[in-house]
């Protein structure tokens, strides 16, 4: 049976990161935040304030996917995964997401303390 690979996903200040991080410690699986990813036009669009496009985000897909490919045992990796095209395109794996739901206040309450490229 093949490994699963499990993504944490999101809106921005759900905890993508944090659950993820926790999730791969307990059951000893290496950690891939996700944003780590983005190729650097992509860093510079979104902190220019412009919106990336579904071309923008499949280079960063295929980036993610090459990792689960990398790690046959499994990982655990943050990735928003907002659309069901994006996570079609993940499936070429065996995935497992893990969908985070926090209030409106804790988001915007955690987007307006961060220091990072993504609002």
């Amino acid at each position: 049976m093949a490994a699963t690979h499990f993504i944490t996903m999101g809106v921005a200040g759900c905890g993508k990161t944090t659950v993820g991080a926790t999730l791969a410690e307990r059951m000893n699986l290496p950690f891939f935040d996700g944003d780590d990813y983005h190729p650097t036009t992509n860093v510079e669009k979104v902190s220019a304030g412009i919106p990336l496009t579904d071309d923008d985000r499949m280079p960063w897909l295929a980036a993610l996917l090459e990792v689960m490919q990398n790690n046959p045992h499994g990982t655990v990796i943050s990735c928003s995964a907002l659309k069901k095209i994006y996570r079609d395109f993940l499936r070429q794996q065996p995935v497992q997401f893990v969908f985070l739901i926090v209030s409106e206040a804790t988001v915007l309450e955690r987007v307006r303390l961060r220091e990072h490229f993504f609002p």
